[in-house]
Formats: structure tokens, C-alpha cells, sequence
């Protein structure tokens, strides 16, 4: 394992308020779907809200309320593949435009972090600006396109290791 995790956001546009008789279903899956991430090979972190149960009370954009993220923290790429597109997620994934407007550009972002890092919407929507901008690169990249976990921390050090290359030790 690297000293590295994946990070992936999400935005969607909700195609009605969240408490409408649209959205019933999608709200009635979450408990279940968070659940079956957590428990899912590779999984590490998932963003959530103040109540602590999913992002929904998260707004990305103050100027959208119906905008929506969602953002986690994974071992590696086929982890989170793994779980997005063979589980249960596959299921609800595929009902997507029953809740959501189709994007009208990349909704998804996916860069690697610092184990023990944890993104914010702030720096996750500026994944999803720059992949929009210049297409996949290290910084910002897809399923489709994706790059290899940094061999090194951001201060040069290989993870794991003191400034000085000697293996890190425990305080």
C-alpha cells in the first residue's frame, strides 16, 4: 500500500428538491448505499454533512441549492471500481436520470491524496473545475483516464520514510 488514497468527487444537479416524491426513493437508498461502501474492500473516508449520516446538506455551490456532492476516499482505483460498478451501486447508478439533470460536462473527479488527508468541497469542486478545463492530467483525472498513485510525498519523501530516507519510525 502506498502512503496515498484515491479521492473521487461527484456533483449532480437534482432534477427536484431532495424531500420530493421524486427523490423518495434516491434519500430511501442512502443509508443503504453509504453503508455498503463502508464495507466495501478498499474503502477509507466518505465526506458527510453536520448530521454525520451522508453530504446531502452540503451545498458545493451557494449559488445552487440543488446541487450535490459526494466525495470518498479509496485504497486504489479498482477499489472504488470495484464498488461502483460491481455492487449493489450499479443498481441505483443506473437510475441516475430519474433524479438528476444530465451533466452538461465532468461530474466526477478523481486525484490522489496524502493518507490521512481528508478533501473538502472546496478543494474537491476545484478537481471538477480543473478536469473540465484541461481533460484528464495526475491532478485530475477519470476512470477512463486515470494516473498511478505519486511514488512520493509532497515534500519529496518516498511514504513512509523520514526527511532523511530512513524508515519512519512511531513517536
Amino acid at each position: 500500500m502506498s502512503g496515498f488514497h484515491l479521492a473521487q468527487v461527484n456533483i449532480a444537479r437534482l432534477a427536484a428538491p431532495l424531500d420530493s416524491p421524486q427523490l423518495a426513493d434516491f434519500v430511501a437508498h442512502l443509508p443503504q448505499i453509504n453503508e455498503l461502501a463502508e464495507r466495501s474492500p478498499g474503502f477509507v473516508w466518505r465526506m458527510v454533512d453536520e448530521d454525520g449520516a451522508d453530504a446531502t446538506g452540503l451545498r458545493p455551490d451557494r449559488t445552487d441549492d440543488m446541487l450535490l456532492i459526494n466525495c470518498s476516499l479509496w485504497e486504489s482505483v479498482e477499489s472504488l471500481h470495484a464498488y461502483t460498478y460491481r455492487t449493489d451501486h450499479l443498481r441505483l447508478l443506473s437510475r441516475r436520470r430519474e433524479w438528476f439533470e444530465a451533466p452538461d460536462g465532468p461530474h466526477q473527479a478523481l486525484w490522489w491524496v496524502p493518507a490521512g488527508h481528508h478533501p473538502t468541497v472546496t478543494e474537491a469542486m476545484d478537481r471538477v473545475a480543473h478536469l473540465r478545463h484541461h481533460g484528464p492530467t495526475p491532478h485530475a483525472f477519470t476512470f477512463r483516464k486515470h494516473f498511478p498513485a505519486p511514488s512520493s510525498t509532497p515534500d519529496g519523501r518516498t511514504p513512509g520514510t523520514d526527511r532523511a530516507g530512513s524508515p519512519a519510525t512511531a513517536p
